[in-house]
C-alpha cells in the first residue's frame, strides 16, 4: 500500500522543514514547495535517507497568479493525491503600513490568506471523497492577541487563518478530515532574519523561544486528535489564556506599551 502524501508549503526552512521531517517520520511521502529549489532538493535527500520517504519538489512563488494550480498539477502529474496539507508559507513585512507599497501588502495578503484558503478549498473535495484528510494551517499567537504597531497586517492575517480553520474544522470533522490551526510563538528559524527583526527579537528572554521540530511534532499530534487549535509551549498557553481573560482595552494598551518598548530596544 503506498504511503500517503503530505503537501507542505514554505518547506525550505524553519517550521516548514520541520514539518517535512515530522511527516516523513510518521510514514508520509512529501510534496515540498517553496521558492528555493536547491533547499527543497537537499531536504528531499535527507528525508529519503533518514525515513525512506519520497519527496516531490516544486519551486513556486505563491504570490504569483496560478501558483496553487501549478503545485497541485505537479502532484497530479506524478499520479499522487494530497492526503495531508500543511499551509506553512508566510513571512512578515518590515516597516510601517504608510511607508510601504501597496503591491507589497497585496502580495503579503495573497500568500498569507488567499493561497492558504485556495489550497484547502482545492484539496478538500478529494479528502472528503476518500474520507481521510489532514490540514494544518500555520497561524500564530499573534492572531490571538491585539495587533502590534508595525507589521500591520500580520496579526490580522493570522486571525483570519485561525477563524477559517476553526470553521473548516467544524464543517469537516465528521467527514474524516481533521483541521487544526497551529499558533506558535517566537521560533528559532530564518523568519526574523528575512523580515529584518533579528536585532529586536534577540533581546527576548530564552523562555519565549520555541524549537521548530518540537512545534511540528506537537501540531502533528494535535491534528491527528482533531483539535481545532494548537498552541505549543506552556508559557504561550498561559499568555493566551491571560490575554483572553482581560478586557480588550487593557490588552490593546499592554500591546501598545510592548510595541513602544520593542521599537526603542
Amino acid at each position: 500500500m503506498p504511503r500517503p502524501l503530505c503537501l507542505i508549503t514554505g518547506a525550505s526552512a524553519g517550521i516548514g522543514a520541520a514539518f517535512a521531517r515530522t511527516y516523513a517520520r510518521h510514514g508520509y511521502d512529501l510534496c515540498l514547495t517553496a521558492r528555493r529549489l536547491e533547499r527543497l532538493e537537499a531536504l528531499a535527500v535527507e528525508v529519503r535517507r533518514d525515513h525512506g520517504a519520497e519527496a516531490l519538489c516544486v519551486a513556486a512563488d505563491l504570490a504569483a497568479p496560478g501558483a496553487v494550480d501549478q503545485v497541485l498539477a505537479y502532484v497530479s502529474d506524478h499520479g499522487r493525491v494530497v492526503d495531508a496539507l500543511v499551509n506553512n508559507a508566510g513571512y512578515g513585512l518590515a516597516g510601517g503600513y504608510v511607508g510601504s507599497a501597496w503591491a507589497d501588502q497585496a502580495a503579503f495578503l495573497q500568500v498569507m490568506t488567499v493561497v492558504m484558503a485556495e489550497f484547502a478549498h482545492k484539496v478538500l473535495p478529494g479528502m472528503v471523497t476518500r474520507r481521510y484528510g489532514r490540514i494544518v494551517n500555520v497561524a500564530s499567537v499573534a492572531g490571538l492577541a491585539p495587533g502590534a504597531a508595525g507589521h500591520t497586517l500580520y496579526a490580522a492575517a493570522k486571525s483570519f487563518v485561525i477563524k477559517m480553520s476553526e470553521s473548516l474544522h467544524l464543517e469537516s470533522r465528521r467527514q474524516g478530515v481533521h483541521v487544526t490551526a497551529l499558533c506558535p510563538g517566537f521560533t528559532h528559524s530564518e523568519f526574523h532574519d528575512v523580515n529584518g527583526t533579528r536585532d529586536l527579537v534577540s533581546k527576548l528572554p530564552p523562555w519565549m523561544w520555541l524549537d521548530a521540530d518540537a512545534i511540528a511534532e506537537e501540531a502533528y499530534r494535535a491534528v491527528e486528535a482533531n483539535k481545532p487549535l494548537c498552541i505549543p509551549g506552556g508559557p504561550y498557553k498561559a499568555l493566551v489564556a491571560l490575554a483572553r481573560s482581560v478586557p480588550e482595552s487593557w490588552a490593546v494598551s499592554a500591546m501598545g506599551q510592548y510595541s513602544s518598548r520593542m521599537r526603542k530596544v
